[in-house]
């Protein structure tokens, strides 16, 4: 070695020296982070450790690094987290001149420290004592002196943490919740704590220190491209600012997103926001899979006691088809096809988001993998699955972020991904643009009440900021992307000229009604030209406060709510005189009369189960516009009970009613010569000649799970149901005795009203609640209790909601009085809660 050589090596090993070749390192190497990084924490350890042998240490000393430097993730201006450990033999004066020897000239450089001096069993005892202490030791790493004795504190240190998971894994998660408490969470914030904010660097720490305990580890992907993102990001801003900071501040933003490259500020926080909203996924995961573990460890004791030595597999409950609850997760059925059903990721999240359970990660990484894209336009299934799952209320937050981190969200519904992690640099806002899109439709889900589509006010919701990721006003651009968007979903021409109309008025009630004069006529007829009809008034003033509410506290007070609604008020009173008259009901189909002649022939039920109405096999367009499930077609003598029976008669077969129509008409005098038929109960209980009305139902229906049963089956127990030998509701109260009742999902209370001036022959009375096994059972028999005659019944099923209109009459055959008419539809508002 030349002696130029020999006092650069000097230089370098000296405090002058380091700090020299420090500089270089940060501004002069064009390195990537985590190069840097790693140059940075060996260049740090050979001056330590230069320091440490100049300091002459006695025999059985060791330095070493610990938390972030004992990771080797040192950042410009991160403090140095050292460790002074001896076996105890030295004289304390020999250590504590060592530990001078190596922290004043670490003060002398400005730099941050953090140390201790400790003897392993010293080391081992506090870190029983502090939890941090516990994980910055789970990190250490050996710089300089006795490798054996750190190699010890290692071992031990790991071993403590495994044997002592039950306890701190469960003080470590108290913790990070605490944290995020504090800080909030960072893929929200505009000014985010990369540190300290939920789904930053601790989160990931703790995730690792989760992984050392052996007992659950979180979901790798994209978790280690994340966590050196974060800390890319906290070093161009110490870069930027000479300062050990970890929040992001607004005033840096620009600075930081040149250092790193990106086209500015936004692109920088969506970066930070993407990483943040991956180790935030991972962590719910993870801890999820803790408290699992913890759990079955806890009650293995009692089932060993209780069944013995063995255990079964877990229980696996249906939740929909190809999808069952197990542990607390919705998973995958054991026998399900993912290659052959499209249709899969949808109808499983809305399972899990309808049974207020988390989807499975496994269940995740086989949907995204193994499951065919939707055709265009999507089956009418797959947006039938889509509303339930918006209809969920908050637990669809949860399954949203797990379809999200599987890639799903964006398979799905492509424009997602302008809006995915967009920052909204407005303080009124809460969220990114893409989650305030998915709490929207939350917040509108306990609106559904409100308006007679509620399959569109949730889908207006989760579409309505689509137009945030392009250039210009974003309802003029997102008007347009919702017309390409509904029509692949699979809605018709009328539903997405509806939902456009939604999403380019969004803002137009409130803008209105704080910054208009609602006594001009101007105002509001201006309002009532742009919405056109009541119904889509309906949704806007729904979609309204939806909207507001999602935004943040400061977006709606009682004083906006109170203009809104004055302003809808006007406008539903402009638009009531354009509404169309009542219209004539429709003539029976050729197959509809044969079922009813046949009826009335043989004086007992007639059905049959057809599985599409006209259109080609396979043709997607008919697949859209055709409701989910088969056509039920039945005609009965007109009797008491029919609408009760059926509807009981499909809840035991678990069929969910998807739609349905009901209605009673006349036989012909040209086609009632029948033959004498002998009352028995295979006919239920009517004798042809008796009646000369037949009730006809229409319906739609669809499996739960499972395959359909067999129209023989339906018909024979519609029979035992009209005559009384069947006893329906015992039935659903078994079965449902039979499942374990899952923790109750947050829904909207159900609304009856009395429909005004909807027939001039009828009264109309309109339900709207949260669908559930037997819902129209109920409702038929509560009509029947109260006396009243159906004549003819609409139901329909949006996603989770059903919306049911019910045209009663009274002994008289007329409307019901209007006091009679409020009475029945409390009486059915109780029956229903």
């Amino acid at each position: 070695m030349t002696s130029l050589d020999q006092r650069q090596e000097t230089e370098d090993t000296e405090p002058g020296g380091y700090a020299a070749a420090r500089l270089r390192l940060l501004h002069e190497n064009a390195e990537d982070g985590r190069a840097r990084r790693q140059a940075l924490a060996t260049l740090t350890d050979t001056w330590l450790a230069e320091l440490f042998d100049a300091a002459s240490a006695p025999r059985g000393v060791a330095l070493v690094a610990v938390g972030g430097y004992g990771r080797g993730e040192l950042s410009p201006r991160s403090d140095l987290d050292l460790l002074l450990l001896h076996d105890g033999r030295a004289e304390p004066r020999a250590v504590a001149a060592v530990a001078d020897r190596l922290w004043y000239p670490v003060w002398d450089l400005g730099l941050d420290l953090d140390h201790s001096v400790r003897t392993p069993d010293e080391a081992r005892k506090t870190a029983g004592e502090d939890l941090k202490v516990h994980l910055g030791l789970l990190d250490a790493r050996h710089v300089a002196g006795d490798l054996g004795l750190t190699t010890a504190l290692r071992s031990t240190v790991f071993a403590d943490w495994r044997n002592q998971a039950p306890k701190r894994l469960p003080a470590l998660h108290e913790l990070c919740a605490e944290r995020a408490e504090r800080h909030g969470e960072l893929q929200f914030l505009l000014e985010p704590d990369l540190k300290e904010a939920r789904g930053g660097l601790r989160d990931a720490t703790a995730l690792r220190a989760v992984a050392a305990s052996w007992l659950a580890d979180a979901p790798r992907a994209g978790l280690d491209e994340a966590r050196r993102t974060l800390l890319d990001v906290r070093d161009a801003l110490h870069l930027a600012t000479g300062r050990a900071t970890d929040r992001l501040a607004l005033q840096e933003q620009d600075q930081v997103a040149a250092h790193l490259g990106l086209l500015d500020a936004d692109a920088l926080l969506r970066q930070v926001y993407e990483a943040a909203r991956t180790l935030a996924y991972a962590g719910d995961v993870t801890w999820r899979e803790v408290q699992r573990v913890l759990r079955a460890r806890s009650l293995r004791p009692r089932l060993r006691a209780v069944f013995g030595a063995g255990r079964g597999a877990p229980e696996r409950t249906p939740l929909a088809d190809g999808v069952v609850e197990q542990e607390g997760e919705a998973v995958l059925a054991r026998t399900v096809r993912p290659e052959r059903d499209a249709v899969l990721p949808l109808r499983a999240a809305a399972a899990a988001a309808q049974g207020g359970l988390p989807l499975s990660p496994h269940a995740v990484r086989r949907l995204a993998t193994a499951c065919p894209p939707l055709p265009t336009p999507w089956p009418a299934e797959a947006r039938e699955e889509l509303v339930t799952l918006l209809g969920a209320g908050r637990p669809t937050v949860e399954v949203w972020e797990a379809l999200e981190a599987g890639g799903l969200v964006t398979a799905l519904l492509p424009d997602w991904e302008r809006v995915r992690c967009r920052p909204q640099r407005n303080a009124v806002h809460t969220w990114t643009v893409d989650r305030h899109l998915v709490e929207t439709a939350v917040r509108a889900a306990a609106l559904t009440r409100r308006v007679s589509r509620p399959d569109l006010l949730l889908v207006a919701a989760l579409l309505h900021d689509l137009g945030k990721g392009w250039p210009g006003d974003h309802s003029v651009a997102g008007e347009i992307i919702v017309r390409d968007v509904a029509a692949r979903i699979g809605f018709d021409a009328a539903d997405v000229a509806t939902l456009a109309t939604v999403v380019r008025h969004h803002l137009l009630l409130v803008e209105t009604a704080t910054r208009r004069d609602l006594d001009d006529p101007a105002t509001v007829r201006g309002v009532a030209d742009a919405v056109r009809d009541v119904a889509t008034l309906e949704l806007l003033h729904a979609l309204t406060e939806a909207d507001a509410l999602a935004t943040g506290p400061a977006a709606w007070s009682t004083w906006r709510a109170s203009l809104v609604d004055d302003l809808a008020r006007r406008v539903a009173a402009a638009l009531s005189g354009a509404e169309p008259p009542e219209p004539e009901p429709a003539a029976l189909t050729a197959e509809q009369e044969r079922l009813a002649v046949e009826a009335y022939r043989t004086a007992g039920p007639v059905l049959t189960l057809r599985t599409r109405h006209e259109g080609q096999p396979g043709d997607a367009e008919a697949d859209a516009q055709a409701p989910v499930g088969v056509e039920l077609l039945v005609a009965v003598p007109d009797q008491p009970g029919v609408l009760p029976a059926l509807a009981g008669v499909l809840a035991m077969h678990r069929l969910t009613v998807r739609t349905a129509e009901f209605r009673s008409t006349e036989i012909p005098g040209e086609l009632r010569t029948a033959p004498d038929a002998p009352r028995d109960a295979a006919s239920g209980g009517a004798r042809a000649g008796d009646v000369t009305a037949v009730l006809v139902l229409d319906w739609r229906v669809s499996a739960a799970y499972g395959s359909l049963p067999q129209a023989a089956r339906l018909r024979a127990d519609l029979v035992r149901a009209l005559d009384g030998s069947l006893d329906i509701r015992g039935r659903l109260a078994e079965r449902d005795a039979a499942y374990p009742r899952r923790k109750g999902l947050s829904v909207p209370p159900p609304r009856v009203r009395v429909a005004p001036a909807a027939s001039r022959s009828a009264t109309v009375i309109e339900v709207r609640a949260q669908d559930a096994p037997g819902l129209l059972h109920r409702l038929g028999l509560a009509l029947e209790s109260a006396g009243v005659r159906v004549r003819s019944a609409h139901a329909s099923t949006l996603g989770a909601n059903a919306v049911d209109a019910f045209y009663v009459t009274g002994p008289d055959g007329g409307p019901l009085a209007p006091d009679a008419a409020s009475a029945l539809a409390a009486e059915l508002e109780r029956t229903l809660g």
